[in-house]
């Protein structure tokens, strides 16, 4: 597909790796484990949206989301990541600045989000554009993302 980058990535991409490369040298971090679960959505009015998970979360012992445990809240939310807000595409450096609104993890929220975008067929690669802290340690993240066919 050719044409603006901001065009290409309008719809949903299904999350197919993320990893993380720490500047120290270290190993790989596979944050969400190495078959992560989640979805991007660009919408043409200039919104994002960008939910991860690990598989198999597990369930709350009740139903009712507002009666579950503080370890339940815990437990989901170390295996879960969401945030969402309106996006930029800078068509020469190829950086979509995500600026976020709402996030599973507050620090984030009023601060913008930068990514490396790169798409190959129907693959989108997104990485961050400096390095972030993540789990104690200095990474840069890399994600790949195949765009949804499924309406």
């Amino acid at each position: 597909m050719s044409g603006k980058l901001r065009d290409q990535l309008m719809g949903a991409w299904e999350l197919v790796s993320y990893f993380e490369k720490p500047l120290n040298g270290s190993p790989l971090n596979h944050p969400m484990g190495k078959k992560p679960m989640g979805l991007i959505m660009y919408t043409p009015d200039g919104y994002m949206s960008a939910q991860l998970m690990r598989p198999n979360p597990g369930h709350f012992a009740s139903d009712d989301w507002f009666k579950a445990t503080p370890e339940e809240y815990g437990t989901a939310a170390s295996t879960y990541f969401a945030y969402t807000g309106p996006f930029e595409v800078d068509e020469e450096k190829k950086i979509v600045t995500h600026f976020v609104l709402v996030s599973l993890f507050p620090n984030w929220i009023g601060k913008k989000q930068q990514r490396v975008a790169r798409i190959e067929g129907n693959i989108l690669h997104l990485s961050t554009a400096s390095p972030i802290q993540s789990g104690g340690q200095i990474v840069n993240a890399y994600l790949q993302w195949r765009r949804d066919s499924n309406p």
